[in-house]
């Protein structure tokens, strides 16, 4: 039999499958940039970040010094003698980027086209008969019948094992202004989340709960603006901003970011509380309440994971904005919030070192991830009172 009250459907199976789906999905962005951050710059051109774990390997180059060269009187190369460099590349390595320790060659060569040429051991021919040899813990010999007056380069591959450091993050919090970029971020995303939670439950409890002319139309309005593209009102609220004299100012991006969300705060609220218990409200105006009481008293109450859920969303999407902030707030580095830094500072700057903008852009949704976390937990509590109720 089915349709039987307390049964469990047939299909729960799809709605759990298809949840946990869309968690994963929404994870794998986040998980792949917080590992990206942890990496250097090289560990991240040459693996993906869900092979960290495992060992690279990765082409470098290096010089060997021409100053080292001595002179030989023969060998296996030549019976005329010439001029040779030798030495271990881990030497080499340590003079170019101060990093020591044991090397493994996997493969080597002396031009940027056929970097990994011969295997580690080989005699590796050159042009005018030269030759190069690289042995798999590093030594090297680079050989030349002419005098060597110019430091020749070495072309090889090394196994590189993983590795995670602090170095990334240990960057954006040294860098110049960063503490401040924080601080007026949480000095626009508070405001601007409080603001329209506030204007929005008290506009969502008159269009549900009270009788005045011309209350459909204003739902009407307000659903209709929902449609409205930012992009389309950005220019025309600057303009009156300038007018009134609070354009790029943050009050003028307060008042923004309020415009911006109320619609979507208004039609979440008013279609939540018009769904509240009926008999509860007009108990209390039977005994007397005002409006206000009922509100604050009651439907305030009841709307908790309503107004939870909007902040989530409100506070996401002012904390990870771009756009808003570069068009209502001043052009000075002392009112840059931290996309506006990470965007014109660190990516300008530091476009080639994914490591650090892993580091700044995990930085920079941390906050945001701990409050949603938080918010959805009382929100889960929100629900669970509720339904014992």
């Amino acid at each position: 039999m089915t349709g039987i009250a307390g049964q469990k459907s047939a299909l729960s199976w799809v709605v759990n499958i298809t949840v946990l789906a869309l968690v994963v999905l929404w994870l794998i962005p986040t998980i792949g940039l917080l590992v990206s951050s942890f990496r250097d710059r090289d560990a991240i051109s040459a693996s993906a970040w869900w092979t960290a774990p495992l060992s690279v390997e990765q082409n470098f180059r290096v010089r060997a010094p021409a100053a080292e060269t001595r002179a030989i009187d023969g060998g296996f190369e030549t019976a005329i003698g010439g001029y040779e460099i030798t030495g271990n590349i881990a030497d080499l390595i340590a003079a170019e980027t101060g990093q020591t320790g044991p090397v493994t060659i996997t493969a080597f060569g002396a031009t940027a086209r056929a970097p990994v040429a011969a295997q580690p051991g080989e005699v590796l021919p050159l042009s005018r008969d030269r030759t190069l040899s690289i042995t798999a813990d590093g030594d090297y010999r680079f050989f030349a019948p002419a005098e060597i007056t110019r430091d020749p380069s070495l072309y090889f591959a090394m196994e590189i094992p993983p590795s995670f450091d602090l170095d990334n993050y240990r960057e954006i919090f040294r860098s110049d202004g960063m503490d401040i970029a924080f601080i007026n971020t949480l000095t626009v995303t508070i405001p601007a989340t409080v603001i329209p939670i506030l204007i929005a439950a008290f506009a969502a409890y008159a269009l549900a709960w009270m009788d005045f002319r011309g209350r459909g139309v204003l739902i009407a309005v307000v659903v209709g603006l929902l449609v409205v593209p930012l992009q389309l009102a950005l220019v025309p609220m600057l303009s009156f901003h300038n007018t009134i004299g609070i354009g790029q100012s943050f009050l003028g991006i307060w008042l923004a970011h309020t415009g911006f969300g109320l619609p979507l705060a208004i039609y979440l609220l008013r279609n939540y509380m018009v769904g509240l218990p009926r008999d509860i409200i007009e108990s209390a105006r039977v005994d007397g309440a005002t409006d206000f009481q009922v509100f604050t008293k009651i439907i305030l109450p009841l709307s908790f994971p309503a107004l939870a859920s909007f902040a989530i969303f409100q506070f996401l999407w002012v904390w990870n904005d771009l756009l808003v902030a570069k068009v209502f707030l001043p052009a000075s580095s002392e009112s840059w919030v931290m996309t506006v830094k990470i965007a014109d500072d660190l990516l300008g700057s530091r476009g080639g070192d994914w490591g650090i903008l892993a580091a700044a852009a995990f930085t920079s949704i941390a906050v945001p991830l701990l409050v949603f976390f938080t918010l959805q937990r009382y929100l889960v509590r929100g629900l669970l009172a509720g339904s014992v109720k």
